[in-house]
């Protein structure tokens, strides 16, 4: 019998977001972009800022944002444990394009390499909740 799900668990420092089964995730990983499908090789490795997309069973998507983390992939069972984890729906899209334009504005202000690494990687989460954003609404 071939499976055709696993149990995926989402897990952000404030609360659990996703719990249940799924068909399959895509989330970047320290390495690139990983797809995660049930019987895969157990793995551990770091996420990049981003998101995951979630393929749930019987082919919903969800789309949640991660500000990094850890995934581990064991036999029938996957989690992320995220720094921070927030829903696609529970983006508020004006505060994402606030945090762009902000981030904009540092970079074209500042001559410290610190300062310009830090507002580029508030520049790069920005963009991330606002393309979570985006896909959240096709897929409702």
């Amino acid at each position: 019998m071939v499976v055709k799900t696993y149990y995926l668990d989402v897990v952000s420092a404030e609360q659990q977001i996703f719990s249940g089964l799924v068909e399959k995730i895509q989330v970047t990983g320290s390495e690139g972009e990983l797809g995660i499908f049930p019987g895969h090789t157990p793995l551990l490795t770091q996420i990049k800022p981003g998101m995951i997309r979630i393929i749930k069973e019987y082919g919903q998507e969800e789309y949640i944002y991660l500000s990094g983390g850890i995934l581990e992939v064991q036999f029938n069972n996957v989690t992320v444990l995220a720094d921070t984890a927030i829903r696609g729906q529970d983006l508020d899209e004006a505060k994402a394009i606030e945090s762009q334009r902000k981030a904009k504005d540092h970079m074209k202000n500042l001559s410290n390499n610190i300062n310009y690494a830090h507002a580029s990687a508030e520049l790069s989460k920005a963009i991330a909740k606002l393309r979570v954003i985006k896909l959240t609404k096709k897929v409702m």
